[in-house]
């Protein structure tokens, strides 16, 4: 029984063998192709052919993707959709897609009705939702929409209108027409949930595709039989159906298929990590050997959001960022030759000095042709490693919540261009096999069902509203691809809401579980 694991970076896409006692077989790396596609296609063919491996064999196979991220940020293969908000006339003062970018909004259309419904903040309601205006809006919208989300205001509380109109939706466009509901997919905020929502119905032709692309692959190469799982942003896995249910949550699943990665080969659970790729590197937290989830809001594509997202920090630092001097100042990046290190850098015979020429420069790596770079100067060489090194101190002095000194796990491909010592950092720990850790961390990882709502204490006593949340992160991981028997709870979080009198919590509850 053995594991394939593909990871989808800026530069690189990794691919990977692990064992059923999840020991590394092969691993192998192919330039990121434009289209991606035939990048993970490249990887998956060499891997397989390099291992010989008996295919036959092979029970799973896990997907870490940048598509979904760039088809937001390209404005690129989104879908038509309408935005269908419950909360007429309460909410009017501010429409959907308020201070979205203009081609964003023209990407998706820009449909969008208010229509009555939607609840109090203290779960009173503030409308009821007649049905008979849905339907008549569906009629106009007709074809020319895509995809449809539903955001119904306090949904954080009561769902049940949300889940109505999905219903409606579904018996007008037939069962398989994409519907995003609010509730199930932001926090508490009414806009920022809305636009998460917006982005994730945005997605369902993204992912659709992609899914359908890593199937045929494995299908190309003989691999019938294997379970397939696509990388979550929180360190976890989701089968293919759920990850059409909620596309935005592969998001941001690149740096924390790192960090989980990076804590199995480290066996620390709690660290901080930096992961170093081609264009950019990563640092986030661990925190019980899970990423630190974001507490703020979040931008994504230029669009405020409150879905979950990983505390993450990138800088444009990796193992092709461009260096340059004027006038004795010397900077880094951000902008990298990222896939075409392998023509462009000078150990590779190209015209770019890149941070991995330093490292060669300096004894620091040894990749490429190292008399290409024996005419750069040693004392200019060291100060371009200050500078890197400068670069990581402050973005590593941002992640941390005390002043003391850091432990620090580097993993990541172009992890040879940082410096053995960094101010800040107590000790620094470099494990084996940490160059492709991200693709560790997606075959490594668990199921995970995550639930949060409003509960009201006073009319819902603690014990029972823990009860009822855990209940519904289960049914969650379950639906991702968890074995019921082995899924767990690992995290719970309560947020007192100060505004309400009857003693209302925001409850935020996690689960993790084995794949069936």
């Amino acid at each position: 029984m053995y594991r394939i694991g593909i990871d989808v970076g800026g530069t690189n896409t990794d691919a990977i063998i692990l064992d059923e006692n999840y020991h590394l077989v092969h691993a192998v790396k192919s330039p990121t192709s434009l289209d991606i596609k035939t990048g993970i296609e490249t990887s998956l063919r060499n891997l397989l052919q390099e291992s010989n491996m008996d295919k036959t064999q092979i029970t799973h196979a896990m997907l870490g993707t940048t598509q979904c991220t760039n088809a937001i940020v390209e404005r690129k293969k989104l879908a038509q959709v309408g935005v269908i908000r419950l909360g007429y006339p309460a909410t009017a003062s501010v429409a959907p897609y308020t201070s979205w970018p203009e081609d964003m909004v023209q990407s998706l259309s820009g449909k969008y009705a208010l229509v009555h419904g939607g609840y109090e903040y203290d779960g009173q309601v503030l409308g009821e939702v007649d049905e008979a205006e849905i339907r008549a809006l569906l009629e106009e919208w007709g074809s020319r929409v895509e995809s449809i989300a539903v955001i119904g205001v306090f949904s954080s509380i009561k769902n049940d209108q949300e889940l109505q109109v999905r219903d409606l939706i579904h018996q007008v466009y037939g069962p398989e027409f994409p519907v995003s509901c609010s509730s199930l997919i932001g926090s508490v905020g009414l806009i920022e949930r809305e636009n998460a929502t917006i982005l994730n119905a945005a997605l369902c032709k993204v992912i659709e595709t992609t899914t359908q692309g890593f199937v045929q692959a494995l299908e190309e190469e003989g691999i019938t039989d294997a379970a397939v799982f696509l990388c979550q942003n929180d360190g976890t896995l989701m089968s293919i159906d759920y990850a059409k249910q909620f596309p935005i949550l592969t998001i941001a699943c690149g740096p924390t298929n790192s960090i989980r990665g990076a804590s199995y080969l480290a066996k620390i659970k709690d660290t901080m990590v930096l992961d170093v790729g081609g264009t950019t590197s990563d640092i986030g937290v661990l925190q019980d050997g899970f990423p630190r989830e974001s507490s703020v809001a979040v931008e994504v594509g230029d669009i405020r959001t409150n879905f979950r997202m990983p505390d993450i920090i990138s800088i444009g630092l990796g193992g092709g960022s461009i260096v340059r001097s004027d006038n004795g100042k010397i900077t880094v990046g951000p902008d990298s030759v990222g896939y075409k290190i392998g023509q462009e850098a000078l150990v590779f015979g190209g015209q770019t000095l890149t941070t991995t020429d330093i490292a060669v420069r300096l004894g620091l790596a040894d990749v490429g042709d190292k008399s290409l770079v024996a005419h750069l100067d040693e004392d200019f060489a060291k100060k371009v490693q200050a500078e890197i090194a400068t670069i990581i101190e402050q973005a590593i002095d941002k992640m941390k919540t005390s002043s003391g000194d850091v432990e620090l796990v580097l993993v990541g491909g172009g992890s040879v261009v940082i410096p053995d010592t960094i101010r800040g950092v107590s000790h620094m720990i470099k494990p084996e096999n940490g160059g492709v850790a991200n693709a560790i961390g997606a075959c490594i990882a668990q199921i995970s069902g995550q639930y949060e709502q409003i509960y009201i204490y006073s009319t819902e006593p603690r014990e029972d509203s823990l009860k009822d949340a855990q209940e519904k992160a289960v049914k969650q991981a379950v639906l991702a691809g968890a074995d019921p028997a082995t899924v767990e709870l690992v995290e719970v979080e309560e947020t007192p809401l100060a505004y309400h009198p009857g003693n209302a919590t925001r409850l935020r509850v996690k689960v993790v579980g084995n794949m069936k």
